[in-house]
């Protein structure tokens, strides 16, 4: 009788369960029996696994063979168990020392000829790992470098199972021819997964990306574009189409700061998990954007999927922008879903299979047409949407969703002088991107030895008594709340933003001009602020 054990690791949505994976072989008639809560894709491991040893040069030992996943009240899915459990096979057949076996940390599927095929989910897989005391593990060639970026971690990436068995057993490693240059790499389809959301967009480099430059003209709207990325505040544009709300929206991701080292493994791990991680970019350093269709099921918004729930639009816009545009479009429940991860910054999806927990700190700009056709608010344009077409259209939008919405601007049409830029262009984005960063930094060393980080965490309590505005600042804010034009959380929010704003402009606290520009933004009224003519905060 044979016995030896090996690890791997599960996952339930971005979080890691390590996995031991222990074989068991007694005398008896030939048989492969797979036990503890395995999905279907891991049951058929049995015959990957069986096929995989014979074709690297192993024995299959012509015994009663079972093969335990413990804990086995988790739920294991997915491949990447293959390795692990060839591993403890090897080990219980003697082929390998179990004890070189035992406290190793295995990920990978196997094909059917040996090969090591990458999965998804790497850096989540290997940070449960290290947060439970391993050392070493083994990956894929292909996801060595995401696993590289868990500090504290020797990682062995292997081709072939027939290499890692050598390296076990102090052999000489056989070379694995890898594919041609330039040829299609049939290995890393396991990494792109179809219809998981590739579609949906990572941003680009800075310097790669639209700039805020080829936007003509809308000085309040690249001004509310600049608050919301200095502070995190959530932006709504409406107005006529072709006004270029989807090209403010874009050019978003650009002006926001890089990402910190934690903040990108936090959006690598769900990027990995989602399947949307390109191959050769281990760490996802620039904010992601997320802009899905309003054809987009509340499921797809907010996380879902058969069994365990799955990164949503949410999640994979997690510490970037998500864009809705045509807000109006869609479903009521989809919109209204957003709410929970809007105050909290995630998302707890509960199904039959288990809950899940998912990151879903993101920078929501939506985008609305005044009515169906769009024209309503345009003089001599023709609009026929009767009232209450135009009243029904604008409530789609529901009080409570506007109401965590700090930034509310209406975008007009562009006229000849800005089209044809004889009124003179608008910063570019390095520009703007500059004076977030500095305001970024102005915020953070207020809030050094808090838990928040940017003006949009912060509670209304602490604003309103640890860090109050300058005396008689609020009065116009106070007296829009008696006429019950702003709630409690509305007037908290204004707070928020008029910090932002005092921070762009390098002040020490919110002046009257602060929260008057912030009523503005707001409310859409306006309170007589200048602006600068390029549209920055001054």
């Amino acid at each position: 009788m044979g016995f030896a054990r090996a690890c791997s690791v599960a996952l339930v949505g971005v979080e890691g369960v390590v996995v031991e994976v222990q074989a068991d072989l007694e005398p008896g008639v030939a048989a492969f029996t797979l036990v503890g809560l395995p999905d279907k894709s891991l049951v058929e491991s049995r015959d990957r696994v069986r096929a995989a040893i014979v074709n690297s040069g192993a024995e299959w030992p012509q015994k009663k063979l079972t093969v335990g996943l413990s804990p086995a009240s988790v739920p294991k899915s997915g491949s990447g168990f293959d390795l692990a459990v060839a591993c403890a096979v090897l080990g219980a057949a003697e082929r390998i020392d179990p004890k070189d076996i035992a406290d190793l940390l295995l990920i990978g599927e196997l094909g059917l000829d040996g090969r090591v095929r990458p999965v998804r989910g790497v850096l989540p897989a290997v940070l449960a790992a290290a947060e439970a005391g391993y050392r070493q593990v083994v990956v894929p060639e292909q996801t060595a470098g995401e696993a590289s970026l868990v500090p504290g971690v020797s990682v062995l990436g292997v081709r072939s199972l027939r290499q890692l068995i050598a390296v076990l057993t102090n052999e000489p490693v056989p070379d694995e021819e890898p594919a041609p240059a330039g040829s299609p790499d049939a290995m890393l389809a396991g990494l792109m997964v179809p219809g998981a959301g590739v579609g949906t967009g990572l941003a680009m480099e800075s310097v790669d990306g639209p700039d805020l430059a080829d936007v003509a003209g809308q000085r309040k709207a690249r001004t509310a574009l600049e608050v919301a990325a200095a502070g995190g505040h959530h932006l709504l544009l409406h107005g006529p189409p072709g006004a270029g709300k989807t090209m403010l929206a874009e050019r978003l991701p650009g002006v926001l700061p890089p990402l910190t080292r934690r903040e990108s493994l936090e959006v690598t791990a769900v990027h990995s998990v989602a399947g949307i991680l390109p191959p050769g970019e281990p760490l996802v350093r620039t904010p992601p954007y997320c802009a899905p269709h309003h054809s987009a099921t509340m499921q797809s918004l907010v996380g879902g999927g058969n069994g365990l729930p799955r990164p949503g639009a949410v999640s994979l816009a997690h510490r970037g922008v998500l864009f809705l545009d045509e807000t109006p479009e869609f479903s009521g429940k989809a919109l209204d879903a957003l709410r929970q991860p809007l105050e909290s910054g995630h998302v707890v999806v509960a199904r039959s299979a288990g809950v899940v927990r998912l990151p879903a700190r993101f920078l929501m700009v939506l985008a609305a047409n005044p009515c169906p056709c769009g024209r309503h608010s345009l003089h001599g344009a023709g609009c026929e949407c009767p009232p209450s077409a135009i009243r029904r259209y604008q409530a789609r939008l529901s009080g409570p969703l506007l109401d965590r919405v700090d930034l509310r601007v209406g975008v007009e049409p562009v006229d000849r002088v800005d089209l044809l830029g004889q009124g003179g262009r608008g910063e570019p984005t390095a520009a703007v991107a500059a004076r977030v960063r500095a305001a970024r930094e102005r915020t953070a060393a207020r809030l050094q030895g808090t838990p928040w980080s940017v003006n949009c965490e912060v509670p209304g309590h602490e604003l309103r008594t640890r860090w109050p505005v300058a005396s008689g600042a609020l009065a116009a804010a106070e007296r829009d709340m008696e006429r019950g034009l702003l709630t409690a959380r509305g007037l908290d929010r204004v707070l928020r933003v008029a910090w932002t704003i005092a921070d762009l402009a390098g002040r020490d606290r919110p002046q009257a001009c602060d929260v008057d520009l912030a009523l503005e933004l707001r409310t859409g009224t306006s309170r007589g602020v200048p602006m600068a003519a390029d549209g920055g905060v001054r």
